[in-house]
């Protein structure tokens, strides 16, 4: 069974959102402050985090911070609507995704359900083959959800692996932000959406440049991203 750990200091809400979870399947874990988040998720052994950016004492991207050092476990922010920087600054540090409060249950766990399908071990529904591909020093073994630059491992989200696996299944081809969003983050984009840029900029601070300078991946205007060949 998979464990759901609602971190929000907002108890009303999280008992609406626990006993709708439960009824549809999962393990629910609270947590009702920050400060307790931390022990949280290893005693409770959470699947997945969904994490509240505004609470008091210790702020949901200070515990997304600690998190991100520590675990590679999928974490679903809870923003504030029209709270942009909250929502990209989650981004930046490592958030699979968002979702703007006030949000339905159903829509909750719908977004829960896409992140799950999207960071469990390989699925040939996002990717083309199997086994390991590679572009240059960039190599990707989907089997395993590794992916290396110049033979290092490199700390991946799940999203940004997602993403990362799109690109290099199409190689030297121009991918749209709409598909990465369908198949790397398991919805469709909305208007103003900037999660797949967000998760594209992550993915060329942990990768290098080819020889000659280039970066492996490229914007294409209007139309969303390439991964060039070497």
């Amino acid at each position: 069974m998979i464990t759901v750990l609602l971190i929000d200091d907002d108890t009303e809400l999280t008992g609406l959102l626990g006993e709708y979870l439960e009824q549809e399947g999962f393990r629910v874990a609270i947590a009702a402050d920050g400060e307790r988040a931390f022990g949280r998720i290893v005693d409770a052994r959470a699947d997945i985090v969904v994490l509240d950016i505004m609470m008091p004492k210790v702020d949901g991207l200070q515990v997304l911070r600690r998190i991100r050092s520590e675990s590679a476990v999928p974490v679903l922010m809870l923003t504030a609507c029209g709270h942009e920087a909250d929502r990209i600054a989650g981004l930046d540090l490592g958030a699979d995704d968002y979702l703007a409060k006030p949000c339905s249950p159903a829509e909750l766990t719908a977004r829960i359900r896409a992140i799950l399908r999207r960071t469990q071990p390989f699925d040939e529904t996002i990717s083309e083959g199997t086994g390991v591909q590679g572009e240059g020093p960039l190599a990707i073994d989907r089997a395993r959800r590794i992916a290396t630059w110049d033979d290092a491992p490199v700390a991946w989200t799940g999203v940004e692996f997602n993403i990362l696996d799109v690109l290099i299944a199409q190689v030297g081809k121009p991918v749209s932000r709409s598909d990465l969003s369908l198949q790397g983050l398991g919805r469709p984009i909305a208007s103003y959406d900037r999660a797949v840029d967000v998760h594209v900029s992550a993915i060329r601070q942990k990768i290098g440049t080819f020889d000659d300078g280039r970066s492996p991946i490229q914007s294409m205007r209007g139309i969303g991203y390439v991964l060039v060949k070497a």
